[in-house]
């Protein structure tokens, strides 16, 4: 039989969530990890703006999420295009990033990886209506 104190560390096994941007510009990154930021405690600080390293080779951006403790997000977020990242971690912790994600964004899950204790999902997150910041196609 567990105490109380083992099954609450049982549920926080698993709170850090890996998630990683990339094929997108350098804005719709900054709004995306802005918004987890606003959520939870990252390990990204606010003045670490996501930049190019070279024009010809993809760029990836990553952050480590803390996903314990959330906050509300205050509201929707305006991206220029559609944005994929691909998130990693125990299930309870991937999920509750997700659906905090949702307050922000619209999200579709597009692919999933399930390992016995973690689970790697790709994510796309669109403007909450549909529609590019911009209003033209990237």
């Amino acid at each position: 039989m567990n105490t109380i104190e083992e099954r609450a560390d049982e549920g926080l096994h698993g709170r850090d969530v890996s998630v990683v941007i990339s094929g997108c510009d350098t804005g719709d990154a900054r709004m995306v990890f802005d918004a987890l930021r606003a959520a939870f405690t990252t390990d990204r600080a606010s003045v670490d703006v996501p930049r190019k390293l070279a024009e010809k080779r993809p760029t990836a951006w990553t952050a480590t999420v803390d996903v314990t403790e959330e906050r509300v997000v205050s509201g929707p977020a305006p991206l220029g295009a559609p944005v994929s990242l691909d998130v990693q971690g125990g299930y309870w912790a991937v999920e509750r990033l997700r659906r905090s994600l949702a307050h922000a964004f619209d999200v579709r899950v597009v692919g999933t990886v399930s390992g016995d204790q973690e689970e790697e999902v790709r994510l796309r997150l669109e403007n909450r209506g549909g529609r590019a910041a911009g209003g033209g196609a990237r």
